[in-house]
Protein backbone atom coordinates (compact mmCIF):
# COMPACT_ATOMS: atom_id res chain seq x y z
CA UNK A 1 0.00 0.00 0.00
CA UNK A 2 1.55 3.28 -1.22
CA UNK A 3 1.41 6.30 1.08
CA UNK A 4 -0.95 8.79 0.30
CA UNK A 5 0.17 12.25 -0.29
CA UNK A 6 -1.69 15.68 -0.28
CA UNK A 7 -2.45 16.98 -3.71
CA UNK A 8 -0.77 19.32 -5.54
CA UNK A 9 -2.89 22.08 -5.70
CA UNK A 10 -3.74 21.64 -1.64
CA UNK A 11 -0.02 21.73 -1.18
CA UNK A 12 0.72 24.68 -3.33
CA UNK A 13 -2.42 26.93 -1.53
CA UNK A 14 -0.97 26.06 2.10
CA UNK A 15 2.51 26.57 1.06
CA UNK A 16 1.52 30.32 -0.44
CA UNK A 17 -0.85 31.25 2.39
CA UNK A 18 1.81 30.47 4.78
CA UNK A 19 4.12 32.76 3.01
CA UNK A 20 1.63 35.46 2.82
CA UNK A 21 -0.40 35.08 6.30
CA UNK A 22 -3.53 34.76 4.11
CA UNK A 23 -4.75 31.60 5.86
CA UNK A 24 -8.11 31.45 7.29
CA UNK A 25 -7.53 31.34 11.21
CA UNK A 26 -9.28 28.62 12.97
CA UNK A 27 -6.96 28.52 16.24
CA UNK A 28 -7.87 29.23 19.26
CA UNK A 29 -5.61 31.96 21.09
CA UNK A 30 -3.48 32.40 23.96
CA UNK A 31 -4.85 35.40 24.74
CA UNK A 32 -8.43 33.94 24.75
CA UNK A 33 -7.56 31.33 27.31
CA UNK A 34 -9.67 31.30 30.36
CA UNK A 35 -8.16 30.50 33.87
CA UNK A 36 -10.26 29.32 37.33
CA UNK A 37 -8.17 31.71 38.94
CA UNK A 38 -6.04 35.04 37.92
CA UNK A 39 -3.05 33.98 40.62
CA UNK A 40 0.85 33.38 39.59
CA UNK A 41 2.64 34.73 36.74
CA UNK A 42 1.23 35.96 34.47
CA UNK A 43 1.70 34.47 30.68
CA UNK A 44 4.30 36.45 28.57
CA UNK A 45 5.63 36.20 24.81
CA UNK A 46 8.22 33.23 25.94
CA UNK A 47 5.61 31.25 27.87
CA UNK A 48 2.19 32.02 26.49
CA UNK A 49 -0.92 30.54 28.24
CA UNK A 50 -1.36 27.18 26.74
CA UNK A 51 2.65 26.30 27.28
CA UNK A 52 2.44 27.07 30.89
CA UNK A 53 -0.56 24.35 30.96
CA UNK A 54 2.38 21.81 29.17
CA UNK A 55 4.50 22.35 32.08
CA UNK A 56 2.11 22.09 34.86
CA UNK A 57 0.91 18.79 33.15
CA UNK A 58 4.66 17.28 32.62
CA UNK A 59 5.99 18.04 36.26
CA UNK A 60 2.51 17.16 37.51
CA UNK A 61 2.61 14.49 40.38
CA UNK A 62 1.20 11.77 38.43
CA UNK A 63 3.00 12.23 35.34
CA UNK A 64 5.60 9.78 35.88
CA UNK A 65 2.89 6.73 35.99
CA UNK A 66 2.32 7.02 32.70
CA UNK A 67 5.33 4.64 31.99
CA UNK A 68 3.97 1.86 34.22
CA UNK A 69 0.29 1.78 32.63
CA UNK A 70 -1.26 -0.64 30.03
CA UNK A 71 -1.63 0.48 26.99
CA UNK A 72 -3.59 -2.76 25.71
CA UNK A 73 -1.45 -5.55 26.56
CA UNK A 74 -1.34 -6.34 30.21
CA UNK A 75 1.41 -8.13 32.72
CA UNK A 76 3.96 -8.44 29.49
CA UNK A 77 7.43 -7.89 30.08
CA UNK A 78 8.24 -6.21 26.96
CA UNK A 79 9.60 -3.48 26.29
CA UNK A 80 8.95 -2.99 22.69
CA UNK A 81 4.74 -3.35 23.39
CA UNK A 82 3.16 0.32 23.81
CA UNK A 83 2.84 1.33 27.26
CA UNK A 84 0.40 4.45 28.09
CA UNK A 85 3.56 7.09 28.55
CA UNK A 86 4.44 6.35 24.78
CA UNK A 87 0.82 6.44 23.81
CA UNK A 88 0.37 10.19 24.46
CA UNK A 89 4.01 11.14 23.15
CA UNK A 90 2.12 9.57 19.44
CA UNK A 91 -0.78 11.63 20.32
CA UNK A 92 0.97 14.90 21.28
CA UNK A 93 3.15 14.01 17.70
CA UNK A 94 0.57 12.99 15.18
CA UNK A 95 -2.09 15.53 16.82
CA UNK A 96 0.65 18.91 16.38
CA UNK A 97 1.44 17.54 12.93
CA UNK A 98 -2.26 17.76 12.04
CA UNK A 99 -2.41 21.21 13.92
CA UNK A 100 0.57 22.53 11.89
CA UNK A 101 -0.50 22.03 8.58
CA UNK A 102 -4.21 23.68 9.87
CA UNK A 103 -2.36 26.44 11.58
CA UNK A 104 -3.36 25.75 14.69
CA UNK A 105 -2.42 26.40 18.47
CA UNK A 106 0.29 23.69 18.36
CA UNK A 107 0.87 24.47 22.59
CA UNK A 108 -3.11 24.17 23.31
CA UNK A 109 -2.93 20.50 21.44
CA UNK A 110 0.47 19.76 23.23
CA UNK A 111 -1.34 20.17 26.67
CA UNK A 112 -4.36 18.37 25.90
CA UNK A 113 -2.48 15.38 24.53
CA UNK A 114 -0.24 14.56 27.33
CA UNK A 115 -2.89 15.24 29.99
CA UNK A 116 -5.56 13.23 27.94
CA UNK A 117 -5.02 9.65 29.72
CA UNK A 118 -3.40 11.13 33.11
CA UNK A 119 -6.08 9.74 35.10
CA UNK A 120 -6.43 6.35 33.63
CA UNK A 121 -6.72 3.24 35.30
CA UNK A 122 -3.88 0.47 35.49
CA UNK A 123 -4.15 -2.60 33.39
CA UNK A 124 -6.36 -0.44 30.97
CA UNK A 125 -10.02 -0.32 29.91
CA UNK A 126 -10.26 -3.69 32.06
CA UNK A 127 -9.19 -2.06 34.95
CA UNK A 128 -11.41 1.21 34.56
CA UNK A 129 -14.47 -1.00 34.27
CA UNK A 130 -13.04 -2.50 37.26
CA UNK A 131 -13.16 0.47 39.14
CA UNK A 132 -16.38 1.88 37.25
CA UNK A 133 -18.26 -1.13 38.64
CA UNK A 134 -17.00 -0.58 42.59
CA UNK A 135 -17.59 2.57 42.20
CA UNK A 136 -20.77 2.30 41.10
CA UNK A 137 -21.86 0.02 43.59
CA UNK A 138 -20.73 2.34 46.49
CA UNK A 139 -22.44 5.55 45.09
CA UNK A 140 -24.48 5.24 42.02
CA UNK A 141 -21.62 7.63 40.50
CA UNK A 142 -19.92 6.68 37.10
CA UNK A 143 -16.10 6.63 36.76
CA UNK A 144 -14.70 7.10 33.34
CA UNK A 145 -11.09 7.69 32.73
CA UNK A 146 -11.30 10.72 30.19
CA UNK A 147 -13.07 13.19 33.16
CA UNK A 148 -10.95 11.72 35.70
CA UNK A 149 -8.24 13.39 34.15
CA UNK A 150 -9.53 16.33 34.06
CA UNK A 151 -10.00 15.78 38.13
CA UNK A 152 -6.57 14.57 38.44
CA UNK A 153 -5.57 17.81 36.62
CA UNK A 154 -8.09 20.79 38.29
CA UNK A 155 -9.16 18.74 41.81
CA UNK A 156 -6.86 16.91 43.14
CA UNK A 157 -4.09 18.78 42.41
CA UNK A 158 -5.32 22.25 41.57
CA UNK A 159 -3.17 23.59 38.86
CA UNK A 160 -5.39 26.22 37.54
CA UNK A 161 -5.15 24.57 34.50
CA UNK A 162 -7.17 26.70 30.95
CA UNK A 163 -11.01 25.96 30.61
CA UNK A 164 -9.48 24.94 26.90
CA UNK A 165 -7.11 22.40 28.01
CA UNK A 166 -9.37 20.91 30.72
CA UNK A 167 -12.01 20.60 27.83
CA UNK A 168 -9.81 18.98 25.27
CA UNK A 169 -8.98 16.37 27.60
CA UNK A 170 -12.24 15.76 29.39
CA UNK A 171 -13.68 15.34 25.42
CA UNK A 172 -10.81 13.39 24.29
CA UNK A 173 -12.95 9.90 24.24
CA UNK A 174 -10.74 7.73 22.09
CA UNK A 175 -13.60 5.07 21.73
CA UNK A 176 -15.74 7.27 20.08
CA UNK A 177 -15.39 8.13 15.92
CA UNK A 178 -16.95 10.54 14.13
CA UNK A 179 -17.30 11.59 11.12
CA UNK A 180 -16.72 15.35 11.57
CA UNK A 181 -15.63 16.86 14.67
CA UNK A 182 -17.12 20.11 15.43
CA UNK A 183 -16.19 22.52 18.60
CA UNK A 184 -18.94 22.34 21.17
CA UNK A 185 -18.47 26.21 22.39
CA UNK A 186 -17.64 27.11 26.24
CA UNK A 187 -16.85 30.20 27.86
CA UNK A 188 -17.09 29.74 31.66
CA UNK A 189 -15.75 26.44 34.57
CA UNK A 190 -19.42 27.00 35.43
CA UNK A 191 -20.58 25.09 32.33
CA UNK A 192 -17.91 22.94 32.07
CA UNK A 193 -18.46 21.41 35.84
CA UNK A 194 -22.19 20.71 34.90
CA UNK A 195 -20.90 18.86 32.02
CA UNK A 196 -18.73 16.43 33.94
CA UNK A 197 -21.20 16.31 36.52
CA UNK A 198 -23.65 14.36 34.08
CA UNK A 199 -20.57 12.28 33.03
CA UNK A 200 -20.81 11.02 36.91
CA UNK A 201 -24.26 10.96 37.10
CA UNK A 202 -25.93 10.00 33.51
CA UNK A 203 -24.61 6.70 31.79
CA UNK A 204 -22.85 6.83 28.65
CA UNK A 205 -22.82 10.97 29.10
CA UNK A 206 -18.57 10.98 29.26
CA UNK A 207 -18.71 9.74 25.60
CA UNK A 208 -20.75 12.62 24.36
CA UNK A 209 -19.32 15.78 25.68
CA UNK A 210 -17.17 17.40 22.86
CA UNK A 211 -13.98 19.63 23.33
CA UNK A 212 -14.64 23.41 22.96
CA UNK A 213 -11.79 23.94 20.09
CA UNK A 214 -10.62 22.71 16.96
CA UNK A 215 -7.28 22.00 18.94
CA UNK A 216 -8.99 19.47 21.05
CA UNK A 217 -11.09 17.87 18.20
CA UNK A 218 -7.45 16.96 16.65
CA UNK A 219 -6.41 15.58 19.61
CA UNK A 220 -9.17 13.19 19.80
CA UNK A 221 -8.88 12.23 16.02
CA UNK A 222 -5.42 11.86 16.65
CA UNK A 223 -5.92 9.52 19.88
CA UNK A 224 -7.60 6.88 17.49
CA UNK A 225 -5.24 7.14 14.54
CA UNK A 226 -2.08 6.47 16.96
CA UNK A 227 -3.75 3.45 18.61
CA UNK A 228 -5.71 2.06 15.43
CA UNK A 229 -2.20 0.40 13.60
CA UNK A 230 -0.10 0.36 16.80
CA UNK A 231 -2.03 -2.34 18.47
CA UNK A 232 -2.24 -4.33 15.55
CA UNK A 233 1.34 -3.57 15.59
CA UNK A 234 2.03 -4.53 19.33
CA UNK A 235 -0.31 -7.42 18.57
CA UNK A 236 1.63 -8.62 15.94
CA UNK A 237 5.32 -8.40 18.31
CA UNK A 238 2.77 -10.69 20.55
CA UNK A 239 2.60 -13.29 18.33
CA UNK A 240 -1.08 -12.82 18.44
CA UNK A 241 -2.16 -12.33 14.96
CA UNK A 242 -0.15 -11.80 11.69
CA UNK A 243 -0.60 -8.19 9.50
CA UNK A 244 -2.18 -10.08 6.39
CA UNK A 245 -4.97 -11.60 9.11
CA UNK A 246 -6.03 -7.57 8.93
CA UNK A 247 -8.04 -5.82 6.26
CA UNK A 248 -6.12 -4.28 3.52
CA UNK A 249 -7.96 -1.57 3.08
CA UNK A 250 -7.50 2.09 1.61
CA UNK A 251 -5.54 3.19 4.58
CA UNK A 252 -2.99 0.60 4.15
CA UNK A 253 -1.98 -2.42 6.90
CA UNK A 254 1.10 -1.27 8.39
CA UNK A 255 1.44 1.50 11.42
CA UNK A 256 3.24 3.71 9.13
CA UNK A 257 0.90 3.48 6.54
CA UNK A 258 -2.53 3.88 8.47
CA UNK A 259 -0.97 7.31 10.68
CA UNK A 260 0.36 9.07 7.51
CA UNK A 261 -2.52 8.08 5.45
CA UNK A 262 -4.96 9.07 7.93
CA UNK A 263 -3.41 12.40 8.76
CA UNK A 264 -2.99 13.27 4.86
CA UNK A 265 -6.74 12.83 4.46
CA UNK A 266 -7.79 14.85 7.52
CA UNK A 267 -5.52 17.55 6.15
CA UNK A 268 -6.76 17.47 2.77
CA UNK A 269 -10.05 17.29 3.65
CA UNK A 270 -9.85 20.04 6.75
CA UNK A 271 -7.71 22.63 5.57
CA UNK A 272 -9.68 26.09 5.46
CA UNK A 273 -12.92 24.52 7.39
CA UNK A 274 -13.71 25.63 11.25
CA UNK A 275 -14.48 21.56 12.07
CA UNK A 276 -12.02 18.53 11.11
CA UNK A 277 -13.43 15.82 9.32
CA UNK A 278 -12.24 12.85 6.48
CA UNK A 279 -13.61 11.17 3.45
CA UNK A 280 -16.30 8.95 3.22
CA UNK A 281 -13.99 6.10 2.34
CA UNK A 282 -11.26 6.89 4.97
CA UNK A 283 -13.61 7.04 7.69
CA UNK A 284 -15.07 3.88 6.93
CA UNK A 285 -11.85 2.10 6.83
CA UNK A 286 -11.46 3.48 10.77
CA UNK A 287 -14.63 1.89 11.75
CA UNK A 288 -13.86 -1.26 9.53
CA UNK A 289 -10.25 -1.30 11.52
CA UNK A 290 -11.62 -0.81 14.56
CA UNK A 291 -13.90 -3.46 14.80
CA UNK A 292 -11.37 -5.85 13.71
CA UNK A 293 -8.80 -4.90 16.57
CA UNK A 294 -11.30 -5.41 19.27
CA UNK A 295 -12.98 -8.85 17.81
CA UNK A 296 -8.69 -10.15 16.99
CA UNK A 297 -7.21 -8.18 19.31
CA UNK A 298 -9.05 -6.84 22.07
CA UNK A 299 -11.05 -9.78 23.10
CA UNK A 300 -8.35 -12.23 23.27
CA UNK A 301 -5.40 -9.64 24.37
CA UNK A 302 -3.62 -12.86 26.16
CA UNK A 303 -3.57 -11.10 29.91
CA UNK A 304 -7.43 -10.76 29.66
CA UNK A 305 -8.27 -13.81 31.70
CA UNK A 306 -6.03 -13.37 34.70
CA UNK A 307 -7.55 -9.68 34.59
CA UNK A 308 -11.00 -10.76 34.69
CA UNK A 309 -10.29 -13.43 37.24
CA UNK A 310 -7.73 -12.25 39.22
CA UNK A 311 -7.03 -8.53 38.94
CA UNK A 312 -10.94 -7.68 39.15
CA UNK A 313 -11.19 -8.98 42.68
CA UNK A 314 -7.52 -8.04 43.91
CA UNK A 315 -8.83 -4.57 42.96
CA UNK A 316 -12.45 -5.06 44.72
CA UNK A 317 -10.51 -6.10 47.71
CA UNK A 318 -8.24 -3.27 48.03
CA UNK A 319 -11.14 -0.73 47.04
CA UNK A 320 -13.39 -2.30 50.49
CA UNK A 321 -10.24 -2.34 52.63
CA UNK A 322 -8.93 0.83 51.89
CA UNK A 323 -12.76 2.26 52.55
CA UNK A 324 -12.80 0.76 55.47
CA UNK A 325 -9.21 2.30 56.51
CA UNK A 326 -10.71 5.77 55.69
CA UNK A 327 -14.12 5.61 57.14
CA UNK A 328 -12.14 4.17 60.60
CA UNK A 329 -9.59 6.56 60.67
CA UNK A 330 -6.87 3.83 60.53
CA UNK A 331 -4.29 6.23 60.21
CA UNK A 332 -0.97 4.34 59.49
CA UNK A 333 -2.98 2.57 56.37
CA UNK A 334 -1.82 3.21 52.97
CA UNK A 335 -4.61 5.31 51.76
CA UNK A 336 -3.41 7.94 54.35
CA UNK A 337 0.10 7.51 54.44
CA UNK A 338 0.49 6.79 50.45
CA UNK A 339 -2.30 8.78 49.26
CA UNK A 340 -3.92 11.16 51.44
CA UNK A 341 -0.81 12.72 52.58
CA UNK A 342 0.73 12.76 49.44
CA UNK A 343 -1.55 14.66 47.72
CA UNK A 344 -1.07 16.98 50.58
CA UNK A 345 2.48 17.30 49.87
CA UNK A 346 1.82 19.02 46.98
CA UNK A 347 1.90 22.90 47.08
CA UNK A 348 -1.18 23.42 45.30
CA UNK A 349 -3.41 25.84 46.97
CA UNK A 350 -7.20 24.36 47.78
CA UNK A 351 -10.03 26.14 48.79
CA UNK A 352 -11.40 22.95 50.52
CA UNK A 353 -9.51 20.85 52.14
CA UNK A 354 -8.75 16.99 50.53
CA UNK A 355 -9.95 14.71 53.21
CA UNK A 356 -13.09 16.29 52.83
CA UNK A 357 -13.46 14.87 49.64
CA UNK A 358 -16.52 12.19 49.72
CA UNK A 359 -14.90 8.61 51.05
CA UNK A 360 -15.23 6.94 48.03
CA UNK A 361 -14.19 9.45 45.45
CA UNK A 362 -10.85 9.24 47.46
CA UNK A 363 -10.65 5.87 47.13
CA UNK A 364 -11.20 6.02 43.39
CA UNK A 365 -8.63 8.55 43.27
CA UNK A 366 -6.29 6.39 44.44
CA UNK A 367 -6.73 3.05 42.58
CA UNK A 368 -6.72 5.18 39.23
CA UNK A 369 -3.66 6.90 40.09
CA UNK A 370 -1.92 3.48 40.31
CA UNK A 371 0.74 1.85 37.98
CA UNK A 372 0.08 -2.26 37.06
CA UNK A 373 2.43 -3.06 39.57
CA UNK A 374 1.66 -0.54 42.72
CA UNK A 375 -1.45 -2.58 42.43
CA UNK A 376 -0.20 -5.84 42.47
CA UNK A 377 2.24 -4.69 45.35
CA UNK A 378 -0.31 -2.99 47.42
CA UNK A 379 -2.55 -6.20 47.13
CA UNK A 380 0.24 -8.54 48.40
CA UNK A 381 0.91 -5.80 51.28
CA UNK A 382 -2.69 -5.97 52.28
CA UNK A 383 -3.31 -9.80 52.08
CA UNK A 384 -0.40 -11.75 52.24
CA UNK A 385 -2.12 -14.78 52.52
CA UNK A 386 -4.33 -14.11 49.32
CA UNK A 387 -4.59 -17.18 46.85
CA UNK A 388 -4.69 -14.33 44.28
CA UNK A 389 -1.55 -13.66 42.44
CA UNK A 390 0.09 -12.56 39.07
CA UNK A 391 2.63 -14.15 37.22
CA UNK A 392 4.27 -11.44 34.40
CA UNK A 393 4.89 -13.42 30.91
CA UNK A 394 8.22 -13.41 30.37
CA UNK A 395 10.35 -12.08 26.95
CA UNK A 396 11.40 -15.71 26.81
CA UNK A 397 7.92 -17.14 26.38
CA UNK A 398 6.14 -18.24 23.06
CA UNK A 399 2.15 -16.88 22.98
CA UNK A 400 1.37 -20.80 23.46
CA UNK A 401 3.29 -21.19 26.85
CA UNK A 402 1.76 -17.90 27.82
CA UNK A 403 -1.75 -18.74 27.02
CA UNK A 404 -1.01 -21.74 28.61
CA UNK A 405 1.09 -20.55 31.98
CA UNK A 406 -1.71 -17.97 32.03
CA UNK A 407 -4.70 -20.48 32.75
CA UNK A 408 -2.53 -21.65 35.50
CA UNK A 409 -1.92 -18.74 37.06
CA UNK A 410 -5.69 -18.23 38.47
CA UNK A 411 -5.22 -18.72 41.91
CA UNK A 412 -8.91 -19.54 42.80
CA UNK A 413 -9.85 -22.19 40.23
CA UNK A 414 -13.25 -21.83 42.48
CA UNK A 415 -13.95 -18.68 42.22
CA UNK A 416 -17.34 -18.09 40.84
CA UNK A 417 -17.66 -15.35 38.01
Amino acid sequence: MAKEQLSPALSARMEQEKKTHSYTDFSFHDDAAVRRFATGRPASVWRPAFAKDIDRILYSPYYNRYTDKTQVFALTKNDDVTRRGLHVQLVSRIARTIGRALNLNLDLIEAIALGHDIGHTPFAHCGEVYLNQLYNKHTGRYFSHNIHSARVLSQIFPMNLTLQTLSGIAGHNGEIELAEYHPVPMSTFEEFEAELEKCYTIPGYSNKIQPSTLEGNVVRISDIIAYLGRDRQDAARMQMVEDDHFTAGIIGTVNSEIVNNLVVNIIENSYGKPYIMMDEEHFGAIQTYKRENYAMIYANEPGRVILDRVVKYMMEEIYEQLLDDLLNDRRDSPIFLHHIDYVNATHYHREVPYEQTEPNQIIVDYIASMTDDYLIELHRYLFPDSNYYVEYMGYFNDIHEKRTRLQGQIGMEDQDD
